[in-house]
């Protein structure tokens, strides 16, 4: 048989032909290899090893016909070399995402910067990446807009909104249109309507057409007692910064999450990461163990009435109360009224003032325990706090036994009183940063232009406002805000997904748990005071 293998199992044409392969290597003298021929013998040899491991290879590993490839990945500017030893990574194409700029050169033509009516997310939302559910606070986006669940809203309870609103808002293919009625304070309208600009920028052609009343003015004025009755009409859809138990006004984020020009306060978003540096100066326990306030008392006599509770010869009732000077500040530059400087007590108070106040969010944010002042109103998201876990309520018409009662309690316990701190902080950080600002606008506007029942429709008196029109014509702090503050890109995911609405039961567990919470806290301070009456202390 051809090439069958001999007993030191060589075959024996094979050793023929080994043995005529080398021989031209060989002296004939059989001394050994050729001095002249050394060169071209390791030259062989190293060939014969590298053409048997190639072989090999393309018998194991296809991948190695392919060339290595050299990557830049988007973020590095070293090249990355692919080894063809392992498979081909998943090809993944990342897009820049296209940046909105201001454009305050030369003409600023109105609706440079309007969105078309199309998706921005790309015609299969399937595919987009999963998104969070929203924080629990968004489920209240489905009590506010209940009046008109089984009715709708009709044009007539829209213009019946025009009554007390600042402006009409209109949003018809993409584009943004304001009808004036009459000023807001300072600039409370202008960076709201600059708010709904960016969610238009943040989410192109995901916003339906829709019209909408806003109110700038801080008392909810649609009385739930005028709508109550069988034959009564529809209440008027109207928008505004906070409501109350016996009001009907729709509440939306307030203008100072895109900063408050006036007072120098700045957007939402670079606060915020102020707030979260500033809370880091100091631990908790460091901090001065007293109840800290700052603002202005003369907008409302429960702050006038708070400031009895100061430090004074004759009372100790845990508290530091200062009256803010806005004017002075103003003058001075506002160096005493940085927000991110304030996190130096272990307390601090939350008060309303004519109605509520923008100061919440920002006093939340400090790690302090907030020792809230009982509210009457509440914003879009306030309602998701809970008592003794975000906050320790305190008592409106006995405020200063039940802060020196709050700071007393405090101080017995110091790891609850930090981890009430804590979670607030920790809800405002998380659940309420600016994408989620956007994300409930997106939500309750969404779901409010479900319930018109007529075709939004260009206001004859509106004018189309974009953008540029809105920030190029202003300097100062509104120029400075509206560039910190604008969407430079479309969002790469879509918003958060909607939690469903309370169902009764929920409801109820809900407000027992806060009912429940306060009055167990109530029961602890009477029974304090008690004891203190009877010491004498």
């Amino acid at each position: 048989m051809r090439n069958s293998p001999s007993k030191n199992g060589s075959g024996g044409h094979s050793r023929n032909f080994t043995d005529a392969f080398w021989s031209p290597f060989v002296n004939k003298s059989g001394a050994g290899i050729s001095p002249n021929r050394s060169y071209a013998l390791v030259s062989l040899f190293i060939l014969l090893i590298v053409g048997a491991f190639i072989s090999t290879r393309l018998l194991l590993d296809p991948t190695v016909l392919l060339e290595k490839e050299t990557v830049t990945s988007p973020t590095e500017t070293k090249p990355q070399t692919i080894s063809p030893k392992y498979p081909r990574p998943p090809t993944v194409i990342t897009k820049s995402p296209q940046e909105f700029i201001l454009h305050c050169s030369g003409n600023q033509t109105t609706g440079r910067n309007s969105y078309p009516a199309t998706a921005s997310f790309g015609d299969d939302d399937s595919k987009l990446p999963p998104t969070p559910t929203c924080p629990e606070y968004f489920r209240w986006i489905h009590e506010d807009l209940r009046p008109w669940a089984s009715t709708g809203i009709t044009r007539e309870a829209l213009e019946r909104a025009k009554k007390t609103a600042n402006f009409r808002l209109a949003i018809v293919g993409g584009k943004v249109y304001v009808e004036k009625f009459q000023d807001a304070f300072q600039t409370r309208d202008v960076f709201t309507i600059w708010g709904l600009l960016q969610l238009l920028r943040k989410y192109p052609g995901k916003i339906p057409d829709l019209e909408l009343m806003f109110d700038c003015v801080d008392w909810p004025v649609v009385r739930a007692a005028d709508f109550a009755g069988v034959n009564s009409p529809s209440p008027p859809p109207l928008f505004r910064y906070c409501g109350n138990e016996e009001t009907l006004d729709i509440v939306f984020p307030d203008w100072s999450f895109w900063g408050w020009s006036e007072v120098n306060i700045k957007p939402w978003e670079s606060l915020l990461k102020e707030l979260r540096e500033g809370n880091k100066r100091t631990d908790w326990v460091n901090r001065e163990p007293y109840a800290y306030w700052k603002g202005n008392p003369l907008v409302a006599e429960t702050r006038q009435d708070l400031m009895k509770c100061n430090v004074s010869e004759e009372h100790e009732w845990n508290a530091r109360l200062y009256a803010q000077d806005w004017i002075r500040e103003s003058k001075e530059g506002y160096k005493q009224s940085d927000l991110a400087s304030q996190c130096h007590h272990r307390y601090k108070i939350y008060i309303e003032g004519s109605a509520w106040s923008v100061s919440e969010k920002y006093i939340l944010a400090c790690d302090s325990v907030t020792l809230l002042v009982k509210p009457h109103y509440y914003d879009f998201f306030t309602r998701g706090l809970l008592p003794a876990h975000h906050y320790w309520p305190v008592r409106e018409h006995d405020k200063c036994r039940s802060i020196k009662f709050a700071v007393h309690w405090g101080n017995s316990h110091i790891q609850k009183a930090q981890d009430i701190g804590k979670a607030a902080s920790e809800f405002i950080q998380e659940e309420l940063k600016m994408d989620y600002v956007y994300d409930y606008m997106f939500h309750l506007l969404t779901e409010y232009s479900k319930l018109l029942q007529f075709k939004p429709e260009i206001p004859l008196n509106a004018t189309e406002i974009c953008s540029e029109t809105m920030a190029c014509p202003r300097s100062g702090n509104e120029r400075k805000f509206m560039t910190e503050s604008l969407v430079k890109h479309p969002a790469e995911t879509g918003p958060c997904a909607m939690p469903p609405p309370y169902d009764p039961a929920s409801f109820y567990a809900v407000q027992k748990r806060k009912q429940s919470t306060a009055t167990r806290i109530l029961q602890w301070e009477m029974k304090y005071w008690s004891k203190q009456n009877q010491t004498g202390s």
